[in-house]
């Protein structure tokens, strides 16, 4: 137990003034003439004794009163657990304030950072003298104390939103850390935030509770500066059809338009129910979505929009197509047309290069053309190349042409059904994998000799060595593709557990013995061997699949994966080319915080390039030699990237672009059932205004006061004390 002013428990000395008054005051004995005087002795002994007993309660009560008043006004406090101390002893206090974007949600003309920071000067200036200050941001870096108190508040003046905000979670860790080398036993943390879910993400509990165990009785205080009733519409991250495409293929773009409001049952929504008429706490629920592309001048152009109108849903998918790009890499970004409280998740950033239709070399066992073209229907349909629209350009050769070749000209080559090959062709074909192009190797029946293909050379390509042919006569075998996270199997993501497989039987396909080392299973048979298997070689891919794709008319099928319901395998060799092309694997879009690897080619190098950021703000990137790349780390802004080199005729025009990442600007709030999962057993409090935070602070500090009980109490015993008095002190009323 402590006291705020002790010195007023000297009052208690004021109880000598009741029991002098009393001896002063004491009534003498009435005498009374009785003819029984035996009668009035022992009646007046009786009543002596008793106003002696009332005079003592009466005293004790008084007493009593003077006692706790005196107690009262000296304010006790009460603390059960950790050190009690004096309000104005020195603390070892860390200021903790959320800078994600979603801070500068503006409510009442005021930014949720700007109220923190508001906040946090003035729990600066309330701090005890010779205290230790430690300004903590959601900013990745170091934690320590500032060097005095005027040091701590330019630190709060020049706080800033910062795009990839790490979670409170990690930095209250560094705090306790930090507070744990302060020699000053009482530590205070104050986390300025808006309660956001994503905040406080519950997988790190464990590492915040461990951290704490180190700094006991610390004392966490948690200033809710948010919004209580967000309104915000938000885009999505964009979905682009290919980040990578030729010139013939139009661009598609997905994004979806997200509504987050207050007003449905008094609670947060982002789903559940709306008024029928589309409304939502009486607020129309229309919102238009705009496509624009930069030009050469690096001048917005608006090329498509949307209007939507939400009306009881809280999320709608938008879908845009944007064609007739040239060959070059284009950037743009789609927005919400007008404003709302949160205007960093208006908009989204992309980056999309445009190629010329790639090159496929198709080499067909035997003479030219003496098998059907299958894979070149599916890849490059006759009407797609008539009108200009196929994403490839076929050329195919008989396999005895396959050695004069100029295989430099193709980005991949596809051996349909190969009869054996001798070495030189071989390791011919590896090195043209190497160099960072792309082979596909589909075997059947000509493969006749299998030692042939299990030769050195040949395994240097191939996944694995070949065993025996496999039969399923029943037609039961089928393509059982599992991991859709693959690049070949993205477009099946959305429509798995629909897709007629079971159409395409496959009737033989080739054992192996084992894969070669750094070789995987994409799409495997549905008893589990595997059907398409990718290995890594130098810079380039090479893909092995175990049955073929082709056949002559007059022979029995090994599947009828290209002839029966062919929009299955066809979606997947289509995405298996851009696979070896090495479309799927090149990225332009990233998160704000990640690095972005910019690929060069090798025949146009350049000492250093300029990378101009959104803000128009220049730097320069030197090459990562053993990657041929550029490895940007400066991306802690959302927007597009321009990345150049020497002049316009023979240079180098690339970029990318970086988006926040969803969870930066989700306003949803944390309930209190996941913040008591992320502290567990640690005591926090949560405050909202000045007034709050100086009640939690002081009984966090001294404890709980037990003024205002005992005031209550003092009151009772006043009451009695009168009541008695009253009693005892009456007059007796003569007979007349």
């Amino acid at each position: 137990m402590t006291f705020v002013t002790p010195l007023l428990l000297a009052g208690a000395a004021f109880i000598a003034v009741p029991i002098v008054l009393h001896l002063i005051m004491r009534q003498k004995p009435r005498e009374i003439e009785f003819p029984a005087l035996r009668l009035v002795r022992k009646r007046h002994e009786t009543n002596q004794r008793r106003m002696q007993l009332r005079h003592l309660l009466l005293l004790l009560l008084r007493m009593a009163a003077i006692a706790l008043l005196a107690f009262a006004l000296a304010r006790p406090s009460m603390k059960f657990s950790g050190s009690m101390g004096s309000q104005e002893a020195p603390v070892a206090a860390a200021l903790i304030f959320d800078c994600a974007p979603r801070m500068d949600y503006r409510q009442g003309n005021k930014t949720r950072l700007e109220a923190a920071g508001e906040l946090g000067k003035w729990l600066l200036a309330q701090l005890p003298a010779e205290s230790q200050v430690a300004v903590l941001d959601t900013k990745a870096g170091p934690s320590v104390f500032q060097i005095d108190r005027g040091a701590a508040k330019q630190r709060i003046e020049r706080l800033a939103t910062v795009p990839n905000s790490v979670p409170l979670t990690q930095v209250t860790g560094q705090a306790l850390r930090l507070l744990g080398e302060s020699e000053l036993a009482r530590k205070e943390i104050y986390v300025f935030t808006d309660l956001a879910s994503a905040a406080w993400p519950v997988d790190d509990s464990s590492a915040l509770q461990s951290e704490a165990t180190a700094v006991a009785g610390a004392g966490i205080y948690l200033v809710d500066v948010g919004a209580k009733k967000p309104t915000n519409y938000a885009l999505s991250e964009p979905e682009l059809s290919s980040q990578v495409l030729s010139a013939s293929s139009p661009l598609g773009l997905r994004v979806e338009l997200t509504v987050l409001e207050a007003g449905v049952g008094g609670e947060n929504a982002a789903g559940g129910e709306a008024a029928q008429d589309g409304t939502v706490g009486g607020s129309k629920r229309n919102r238009t979505v705009e496509v624009y592309l930069v030009d050469s001048e690096r001048k917005p152009q608006k090329v498509d929009q949307r209007a939507v109108d939400l009306g009881g849903d809280f999320a709608r998918k938008i879908e845009f197509v944007v064609g007739s790009l040239d060959v070059g890499t284009h950037q743009g970004y789609l927005q919400i047309v007008g404003q709302d409280g949160l205007a960093a998740d208006d908009a989204r950033y992309f980056s999309v290069d445009v190629k010329a239709p790639w090159r496929i070399l198709i080499v067909s066992p035997g003479l030219k053309h003496s098998y059907t073209p299958f894979l070149e229907n599916m890849i490059a349909p006759e009407e797609y190349q008539l009108s200009g629209q196929a994403r490839f350009q076929c050329d195919t050769i008989g396999q005895n042409e396959l050695s004069e070749a100029k295989l430099g000209d193709y980005s991949a080559v596809c051996l349909l059904d190969p009869q054996p090959l001798d070495a030189r062709q071989w390791r011919r074909l590896a090195d043209y994998a190497s160099e960072g192009h792309g082979v596909a190797v589909f075997l059947g029946r000509n493969v006749k000799s299998v030692d042939s293909f299990n030769e050195p050379a040949a395994q240097e390509l191939l996944a694995g060595p070949l065993v025996r042919q496999a039969r399923s006569p029943n037609g039961d075998l089928i393509l059982s593709p599992q991991n859709l996270q693959h690049p070949v199997l993205s477009d099946f993501r959305e429509i798995t557990g629909s897709i007629p497989w079971k159409d395409t039987p496959v009737f033989r396909y080739w054992q192996l013995a084992g894969l070669a080392e750094g070789a995987g299973t994409i799409v495997p048979y549905s008893d589990g061997s595997p059907a398409v298997i990718e290995r890594s070689l130098g810079d380039g891919l090479a893909v092995t699949m175990t049955t073929p794709i082709s056949d002559r008319a007059q022979d029995e099928p090994w599947n009828l994966l290209p002839v029966a319901d062919q929009w299955p395998f066809t979606i997947l060799i289509n995405r298996l080319m851009l696979y070896l092309v090495g479309s799927t694997g090149q990225r332009l879009n990233y998160l704000a915080g990640q690095t972005a690897v910019v690929p060069l080619e090798a025949d146009r190098p350049h000492r250093s390039y300029l990378v101009t950021a959104p803000q128009g703000v220049q730097f320069s990137v030197a090459v990562d030699p053993k990657q041929n790349a550029l490895m940007v780390t400066s991306t802690d802004r959302e927007g597009n990237y321009r990345v150049r080199a020497g002049g316009r005729a023979a240079g180098v025009d690339t970029g990318f672009s970086v988006n926040l990442s969803p969870a930066q600007t989700d306003l949803r709030r944390a309930g209190k059932e996941q913040l008591d999962e992320v502290f567990g057993t640690l005591k926090y409090t949560i405050a909202e205004n000045r007034g709050q935070i100086e009640r939690d602070v002081s009984m966090g500090r001294v404890g709980r006061e037990l003024f205002p009980l005992l005031i209550l109490l003092l009151a009772v015993i006043l009451g009695v004390e009168c009541w008695l008095s009253n009693r005892f002190y009456r007059e007796v009323k003569k007979e007349g």
